[in-house]
């Protein structure tokens, strides 16, 4: 009994003759590693703009900013009016094929005036918000950076131009200043950076205590240095959402100033002292004057305003899959 149990293990017993060389080599496929077909790394900023794309309000609001930057600069040039002088006998004509959007009181073309004042209108808006962020960051990066009582002091003085109506304080500079388009961007700048700074500030009060930028302290490096190179770049997507949300407001602003006519002054267009212009007149029929660039305020602020939103979700570290 014994000796058939013994001879049927030696018939099941494998020979090592037999096993094929490759049977422990790794598995391929189509001649390339399983490892080497693994989905590849997204990077942050990859994997935020897929996530744009996804969104279509965002997609619709960036390709509205973009058509409004292209027509402010080829815009006028599509007609061979002048955005300051017009023909009397030309006034108040209704939009056609002559006029695309009709003439004003002064027989002015009012579609070259619209894209010429978009370039004012759009000038300032991202001006006003590149100088926002060039103040607010560096201050903001600073204070939180130093902490203790430099933050204390710093902060003190942001809170009191925080207190201060902001729209009060920029019409009483428009009122002591020549006004003019530069005007308005340093008066919208003069305050508007306290927003920035304390976003920044909350930011890096978060990311100073993180082992990267202990190391770098340990290895000597300067203050400048680690907040231009490790504080700054883990910000910067709360900082790009706050700036696309600066722009419509800054442009808001000019048209609200250029409205009550402390902004933009005659014969420089820009959107907000064209719907002042046409607002005595509205009543008389003449209603392309109004609504061609009150159109174009209200479709920049919503462009701006959905791509920042969208922007703000796909930047979202929380919303990574």
């Amino acid at each position: 009994m014994a000796n058939s149990v013994n001879d049927s293990i030696e018939e099941k017993a494998i020979d090592p003759k037999t096993i094929p060389d490759d049977l422990f080599a790794p598995v391929k496929k189509d001649g390339a590693p399983l490892e080497e077909l693994t989905r590849p790394s997204v990077s942050y900023w990859k994997d935020a703009w897929h996530r744009i794309l996804k969104n279509k309000l965002a997609v619709a609001g960036l390709v509205i900013i973009v058509v409004m930057l292209v027509m402010a600069l080829i815009g006028p040039s599509l007609t061979p009016y002048d955005d300051r002088e017009g023909i009397l006998s030309n006034q108040n004509q209704a939009p056609s094929a002559d006029h695309w959007f009709g003439t004003d009181e002064l027989g002015r073309d009012v579609f070259t005036r619209v894209w010429h004042g978009a370039r004012v209108s759009l000038l300032i808006g991202f001006a006003a918000a590149f100088i926002e962020f060039i103040i607010g960051v560096s201050y903001g990066g600073l204070s939180g950076y130093k902490g203790g009582r430099t933050d204390n002091v710093m902060m003190r003085i942001v809170e009191v131009l925080y207190g201060l109506p902001y729209l009060l304080v920029v019409i009483l500079l428009m009122v002591v200043m020549d006004p003019g388009v530069w005007t308005i961007i340093v008066a919208l700048s003069l305050t508007g950076w306290v927003g920035m700074a304390r976003l920044v500030r909350g930011q890096v009060l978060q990311l100073k205590t993180n082992e990267y930028v202990l190391a770098s302290k340990v290895l000597g490096g300067s203050t400048p240095r680690i907040v231009r190179q490790h504080l700054l770049p883990n910000t910067m997507g709360p900082i790009i959402v706050s700036m696309t949300l600066t722009v419509p407001g800054a442009i808001f602003a000019e048209a609200f100033l250029s409205f009550l006519g402390l902004g933009v002054q005659q014969p420089t267009a820009s959107w907000g002292s064209m719907a002042n212009d046409a607002l005595g007149v509205v009543n008389t029929g003449y209603w392309w004057r109004l609504v061609f660039p009150a159109t174009m305020i209200s479709l920049t602020m919503f462009a701006f305003n959905v791509f920042g939103d969208g922007l703000r979700d796909a930047l979202d570290p929380k919303m990574r899959r």
